[in-house]
């Protein structure tokens, strides 16, 4: 049955409809999806928390290219007041660096939050103080009360309802805006067509 498929078929499509029937078959497993999306992956955080996260990194993504490197997060702790050394660095990279690269992607940058949140980070761990500065200020919650702090944020944020609702209230308003940006061009055409007349 297979090779009549395979007869008629160019040897790409081939290759493609061999590995389909072995993944029906169960003989193969699917590929993982190559698209990243936060908001499906780290279900713990809420869109706005995401944004917020998004927009450190790219303002630490000195080199716009989609990476935070040793250098960028080297400048990205001093600024947050945790300067690090270059081995703590490099060791910082390595305890989320899912391809070896080197560099933080996007989702292993918020792989630190995950990990945060979840509990897994050392104590004296380099991550650690980047989420806790980042996310709460560890003057008012100190450095014991962060990790209640994760805990109780990983919980309150579990619901897929809120995540449904920030993305209503998002919508609402957009809506919102858009009608008053009608509003605003028929007052000045009301306004316009008395000037004309």
């Amino acid at each position: 049955e297979r090779s009549c498929l395979t007869a008629s078929a160019g040897a790409e499509l081939s290759a493609k409809l061999c590995r389909r029937h072995d993944i029906n078959e169960g003989a193969a497993q699917p590929r993982r999806a190559a698209v990243f999306n936060p908001y499906t992956e780290f279900k713990e955080f809420s869109r706005r928390q995401i944004k917020d996260m998004e927009r450190m990194f790219r303002l630490y993504d000195s080199g716009r290219d989609g990476y935070i490197d040793l250098m960028e997060l080297k400048l990205m702790m001093e600024k947050l007041g945790a300067p690090q050394t270059h081995l703590g660095l490099k060791n910082m990279i390595k305890e989320v660096d899912e391809d070896f690269d080197g560099k933080l992607s996007f989702r292993e940058f918020l792989l630190i939050f995950h990990k945060a949140a979840a509990g897994e980070l050392e104590e004296d761990s380099g991550l650690l103080t980047l989420a806790k500065l980042s996310e709460i200020d560890v003057s008012i919650e100190g450095v014991k009360g962060a990790k209640n702090f994760f805990e109780a944020k990983a919980q309150a944020l579990s619901s897929a309802s809120k995540f449904e609702a920030e993305i209503k209230a998002e919508q609402d308003e957009r809506k919102r805006e858009e009608e008053e940006r009608k509003h605003r061009r028929a007052a000045f055409r009301e306004l316009k067509s008395a000037f004309t007349q």
